[in-house]
This record gives structure tokens, sequence and C-alpha cells, in this order.
């Protein structure tokens, strides 16, 4: 007795099917890799325009909290020049100003704006706040 092996026949036109299956999912795959690759990118530059905003708001408070615990809004040179080189050093491309706002004497605008490296001329990120000097009542 003979063991023959029996196979149905396939027909012709399925012969390298699994191959153009087995071809798409990974070009399937190798774009989702593609994707992801560019959402992790994206985030990275996100998060390092987050963090250059978190140092302009620590600047500008650091300055608030300077007039208010001298409770003036008049600052010495050394002060103003410590407080912005703190921005030239913490920010790219820092450019940092204290103005008086025309029409309120207890205030004034503290404008910072800097630009990332990543980005181009002219596109810069800014940060404006009032920091108001209440009237002491006595």
């Amino acid at each position: 007795m003979k063991n023959r092996c029996v196979h149905p026949s396939r027909p012709r036109r399925s012969r390298g099917f699994a191959l153009i299956e087995v071809l798409i999912s990974v070009l399937l795959l190798s774009l989702g890799v593609l994707g992801l690759i560019g959402l992790q990118a994206r985030a990275m530059s996100m998060s390092g325009e987050a963090e250059d905003r978190n140092r302009a708001a620590v600047l500008a408070d650091d300055l608030a909290s300077l007039i208010w615990m001298k409770r003036s809004l008049t600052l010495s040179d050394s002060e103003l020049d410590a407080w912005e080189a703190a921005g030239q050093n913490q920010l790219p491309n820092a450019t940092l100003s204290v103005d008086a706002v025309s029409g309120n004497a207890n205030a004034v605008d503290v404008t910072i704006t800097w630009r990332a490296p990543s980005r181009a001329q002219g596109d810069n990120s800014t940060l404006r706040t009032r920091v108001v000097l209440s009237q002491d009542p006595t």
C-alpha cells in the first residue's frame, strides 16, 4: 500500500496571492510607523514651545514679584539689567521690555518676545502682562 499525499488542486491564478497580501501589510505597517514618527517629532516641538512659554511666564512673574515686594514701579537699572540678562539666558532670541501704562500711574506693561531657533525670522512668540500696584489706603 502506497501512501499518497493528496493535495487539492489549486487554480493557477491564486499563486503569489499570499505574497501580495504580505507586501500590502508591510506597506500599511510602514506607513503607520512613519505616521507615529511624525507625531512624535511634532510632540517634541510643541513640548519645547511650551517650555519657552513657561519660562516667559516665570520671568514676568519674577518682575511682578519684585515690583510688589518693593511697592514701587520704579526699579533700579541694575535690577532691570539683571532681569533682562536672566531673560536673555533663559529664552532664545529674547527681547524684554517694561513700559508705563498711559493714564494709569500704578501699572506697567511687561512684554517678553522670543523666537525659537527652529522658527523662521519674524515668527516670534510674545507674552504680555500688566502689573498693577494697588494703592495703599494708609
